[in-house]
Order: structure tokens, then C-alpha cells, then sequence
């Protein structure tokens, strides 16, 4: 057994040539049958085991030989790889830039470096987020350390870096800090265009105003598609901003808005809503900035509706320019009494109800109509439908559940329901240039593209309107809206803000809206203040004529001439004799005898 045991290791070498006899010499016998056929398969499958090994140990070196040599502190494979799981964005994708009517860049896209970590490269954590803090102020040290010790290969530092903070964090040589090729959304213009513009994130994804609206059409491959034109003008843009901005400061307002508007086609040219913020830091924006009062806000105008309730009783026959109403006294319905600012003390014409813009007036004219015929011409106007503008922050109108006898007077001098600036203005525009409504747009029409448009009123009341309008700002509430060369006509408005307890008569909603040149109207000009303190603090002095009827003449004094429409010399006003009174109170067929 000793001997058998010496010579075993021998025996289990192969051999070349072993016979029968040399193995039963040997104390073996020759293994057949199964047992020599499961050795054959044991060592086939140990050969191709080893194949595996080696082919898996050479992959994973050319990995990191790749890694080392070409992809070194660029672009981390990792970020994409955990962008799922982690939340870490992956590199954006180039996006298109964004133009105004002229070709101005209002958004364009810029390629940063955005700075990360590997943690587990990290050698001194709270030292690195020393010297790092030490370029980087907007770095939290201690937070900051924290994240470089985590149990993670991936974590971001700061997005977007300047190139010399990049140089700079560079030359520290910290091992584990790399770079990734990122890219930035930046608007050269700042606040100018905000609203409009909206702004996009740091994925490059749109998040507001036309950012958001246009997302898909904006997200492009590197290289591929066409930039974004918007129907504005930049440099009405800045005329509107500089004096609106001027007003609200000087009258110590909440905020205002403003917009031009081509009442040929409902291109906005011009949008400004204040408060604002800078697209560039969105980040750091306020509720209140981000709130584009122009679309998003609805408020109740005032008497620029007296606009539509006259162009109405006009349209349907119910009155004529020289019909005259009884507005010496206020009008009692139940708990209500409807007065004028200023009263007359005698009856007035139709235009002079306007001119003056009374209220009792309107409300004669509204009755004489009718609530259900109003109610239809508001709303053939656009006025209860959400304006098809391409921005996603768009307010809903509000009018009554039900409209009864007080609510066709309250509206008839813009009481009761509520729009967005953008819908007063496409309407006026509607009002003015013949009878077409367009709908509005901050899209740069082509030539060659049919622009969808309804009739909605005559060109006789058209007309008439203008001519009215014109007269607003010749003698009556609107004076101070004119300027030399310019023929504008418009309507005032100040509205009382509700509160919990009814009209707030110090809290004002003070506005002017006006078209140019008013024989043939090109634009609508509408500005709004949000609760003016009144001329020199005066609070009687804080209405529409007062305080928005100038800013918006100063609009056009600048505008005008960069609009194409050259300043003409003013023709010599030709005040109509006095038509004698005829005194003629009706409301929807019916004697109507104020108390």
C-alpha cells in the first residue's frame, strides 16, 4: 500500500503510449467506457472557462485604456449612466435660438463647463471644498465637503461655470474634479422681453413663456433647424419698457402692462408686464415677476368698454351719434346707484356720452340694446374665450352666471367682467380697423401665410368709432395722449378694484388705450397702471386721462417713426356746431326714467 501510494502522482500523468499490461504492472487499469468520457467533458469545459476568463480580462483593459487616454475629465459617461436613477442630467442638446421681427437674437444658447466630482478620487474633502469655495462663492463649504465624501462616484458641484472660474478651479489639481460640457440658455437682453420669452432650465428645457410653449420646436439636434422669429420689435420693446417703467415709478403703482399690437394682423410687436425678472437668473424671481399681467391677468377695464358698448348701440341700431340722453341724475337699481365722475347736469349726445365718458350714458345705451344682444357682440368680440396666443400662461375671462338687468349696466362701463389686457387690445383693434377681428400672435407672420380673421362688425361703425376715438383725445378724457405729428384717437379707463366689501374707490386700475394713426389705424397701444398714487400725489389725478394716457403718447412719439409711420403735421381740428337737445331716454324698447 506504501509503494501504491509513492507512485500514484506518477500514474495520473498522461503518458503517450501506456499499454494494458504496463498497467496492470503498474497496479492501473485503462479508464473506459462513461468515466473516460466524463473526464474528456471536464476538460473541454475548463478550456473554454479559461477562453471567458481571458477574453473578459482584455475587455476590461481596453476600457480603461480608453477611459485613461480619450475620456479623461470631459464628458462623464457615469452622469448618463445614473441619470435615470440619481436624477444627474445628462448634456443637453443644442437648442435653437430665438429672434425678434428683425433678426435681433432674444435667446440664444452658449456651451459651458459644469463642474463635478468622483468622491471616491477625493483625498481631502474638506480641503478641496476649501479652495473650491475659494473660487466659487456660491459654494457652501461645509455642504460642500459633505458631498465629497459620500458613498457615490458622481455628484455635481455648480452648473455652468464662467470660463475663467474654469481655468481657475483647473489650476488647483484636485484629484477627482472634472469638467463636463454643458450648455447655458442666455438672453442677451436681460428683463427687456422676459414675459415673452419665459425662460429655460438648466436641462435646456423650456419652463415658460415661449420657452415652454415651443419646447419641442426649440429642442434640436446639433447644427439642425431654423431659429424662432417672434413678431416683436425690439426697440418698441425698449420704448414701451423705458416709460412704462417711468410711469409706475413715478405714481409709486403695484405694477403695470403695456403692449403694441399691429391691428392689421394681431402681431404683438410690443409686450411689458412689471413687476418682471431677468431670465438669466429666473432662479431668483419672485411670484409677482413671474406674472405676465397681460395674458395671465384678468381684470375689470373700466370705462374702455364703453368702446364696445357704444360701437354696439351703433351696430344694432339702437342709437345714432346725435340721439341724446337724459344723464343729469344717478341711476338707483336695488342697492346699486350708477353716477358719473364728473356730472353734466344736462342731457348729452351719443358722442359726447362717449367723449366724456359717462357712465349713466352707457348704461342707457346698454339697455337700449339689451343684456342677451350685448352678451352676444362681447362675446363675437372674443371677449369670453381664452386668447389663442402661443404663450402657456393665458388667464380665463370672468363674466356672470347669470346675466341680469345689472349686469348689462355694470358692463356697459366695464364692471362685472373680466379680460386680459391682450383680449381688450385685439378687440379695440377690431373695433378700429374696419370690423376684422384677428386673433393675436407673437409669431412673425409670412407673407404667403393665410391669417384666419372674422368680421364682427361694419365698417360704417368702424368709422364712426374712429372718429370718436379721435375725439377722446382732441377735447375730451384723453387729452394728454396727444403729440405733435400723430393723429391718436382712444378711450380712458379707471376701474375700482373689487375687495371683500365691494369697490375700493382708492384702489385704482387707471388705463388708455389708443390706436395710430387713427384715419387709417397700423397699431393699438394699450397701457395699464396698477393702483397710481395720482399726479403730484394728488389722488383725483390718478385716472387713466391722467396717468396712462400720456405714457402711451409717448410711445408713439418714439415708436412711431421705427413702426413706419412718419409724423405728419396735425390738420386744423374742425369742431362740429352744437346739435340742439333732444331729449331721448330708452332701454330695450322701453321708456326708461331714471330716479
Amino acid at each position: 500500500m506504501i509503494g501504491q501510494h509513492q507512485i500514484q502522482p506518477q500514474l495520473l500523468r498522461p503518458t503517450a503510449c501506456v499499454s494494458d499490461a504496463d498497467l496492470r504492472r503498474r497496479g492501473r487499469k485503462r479508464v473506459t467506457g462513461p468515466a473516460k468520457k466524463a473526464i474528456e467533458t471536464g476538460r473541454t469545459r475548463a478550456v473554454i472557462a479559461g477562453v471567458v476568463f481571458a477574453l473578459g480580462f482584455v475587455a476590461v483593459a481596453g476600457r480603461l485604456v480608453d477611459l485613461a487616454l480619450y475620456h479623461q475629465g470631459s464628458e462623464p459617461k457615469l452622469a448618463e449612466a445614473l441619470a435615470g436613477s440619481h436624477g444627474i442630467l445628462a448634456p443637453a442638446r443644442d437648442r435653437a435660438d430665438i429672434v425678434d421681427r428683425n433678426g435681433v437674437v432674444l435667446a440664444t444658447t452658449l456651451t459651458t463647463a459644469s463642474l463635478y466630482a468622483d468622491p471616491k478620487q477625493i483625498i481631502n474633502a474638506d480641503a478641496a471644498a476649501q479652495k473650491l469655495a475659494g473660487i466659487l462663492p456660491q459654494l457652501d463649504i461645509d455642504e460642500t465637503a459633505e458631498r465629497l465624501k459620500a458613498d457615490r462616484r458622481f455628484v455635481w458641484l455648480q452648473r455652468n461655470l464662467t470660463p475663467r472660474q474654469q481655468v481657475s478651479v483647473n489650476r488647483l489639481g484636485i484629484p477627482g474634479i472634472h469638467f463636463q460640457r454643458d450648455q447655458r440658455r442666455v438672453y442677451p437682453h436681460g428683463r427687456l422681453a422676459s414675459h415673452v420669452l419665459g425662460f429655460a432650465g438648466v436641462d435646456n428645457h423650456g419652463l415658460a413663456g415661449a420657452e415652454r410653449f415651443f419646447d419641442s420646436q426649440l429642442q434640436r439636434a446639433e447644427g439642425a433647424g431654423t431659429d424662432l422669429q417672434l413678431s416683436l420689435d425690439i426697440r418698441a420693446q425698449h420704448v414701451l419698457y423705458e416709460e412704462l417703467s417711468a410711469a409706475v415709478k413715478e405714481q409709486k403703482a403695484l405694477g403695470g402692462s403695456g403692449l403694441i399690437m399691429d391691428v392689421e394682423n394681431g402681431e404683438v410687436l410690443a409686450m411689458v408686464s412689471l413687476p418682471d425678472f431677468d431670465p438669466n437668473r429666473a432662479n431668483t424671481a419672485s411670484d409677482l415677476g413671474l406674472f405676465n399681467r397681460n395674458t395671465l391677468g384678468v381684470y375689470e377695464m373700466g370705462s374702455t368698454f364703453k368702446i364696445f358698448t357704444t360701437a354696439m348701440a351703433l351696430e344694432f341700431g339702437a342709437a345714432d351719434l346725435d340721439d341724446i340722453y337724459d344723464v343729469a341724475r344717478p341711476i338707483r337699481v336695488a342697492r346699486h346707484t350708477i353716477s358719473d365722475l364728473h356730472s353734466s347736469g344736462r342731457p348729452l349726445s351719443v358722442s359726447d356720452i362717449f367723449i366724456k365718458s359717462s357712465n349713466i350714458g352707457a348704461v342707457h345705451l346698454a339697455m337700449a340694446v339689451g343684456g342677451a344682444a350685448q352678451r352676444e357682440f362681447l362675446t363675437r368680440l372674443g371677449m369670453f374665450a381664452k386668447p389663442a396666443l402661443e404663450l402657456p400662461e393665458i388667464g380665463f375671462p370672468l363674466q356672470p352666471r347669470r346675466w341680469r338687468e345689472i349686469n348689462t349696466m355694470t358692463v356697459a362701463f366695464g364692471h362685472g367682467v373680466a379680460v386680459s389686457p391682450v383680449q381688450l387690445a385685439t378687440a379695440v383693434g377690431a373695433v378700429a380697423n374696419g370690423g376684422t377681428l384677428y386673433q393675436p400672435t407673437v409669431l412673425k407672420r409670412r407673407d404667403d401665410e393665410p391669417i384666419s380673421a372674422q368680421r364682427v362688425l361694419s365698417g360704417t361703425t368702424s368709422e364712426k368709432m374712429r372718429g370718436l376715438m379721435r375725439q377722446v383725445v382732441t377735447k375730451g378724457t384723453g387729452r394728454r395722449a396727444a403729440v405733435p405729428g400723430y393723429e391718436i384717437g382712444g378711450k380712458t379707463g379707471t376701474a375700482e378694484k373689487p375687495g371683500r366689501r365691494g369697490y375700493n374707490r382708492r384702489k385704482l386700475l387707471s388705463s388708455f388705450v389708443g390706436v395710430f394713426p387713427v384715419a387709417n389705424p397700423r397699431y393699438v397701444v394699450l397701457v395699464l397702471i396698477d393702483e397710481p398714487k395720482g399726479v403730484g400725489g394728488n389722488s383725483r389725478r390718478a385716472t387713466g386721462g391722467w396717468v396712462a394716457a400720456p405714457v402711451v403718447g409717448q410711445v408713439v412719439r418714439r415708436a412711431g417713426l421705427m413702426l413706419g409711420v412718419s409724423p405728419q403735421e396735425p390738420p386744423e381740428e374742425i369742431v362740429p356746431e352744437a346739435v340742439q337737445p333732444i331729449i331721448k331716454v330708452s332701454a330695450g324698447g322701453r321708456v326708461f326714467a331714471p330716479e
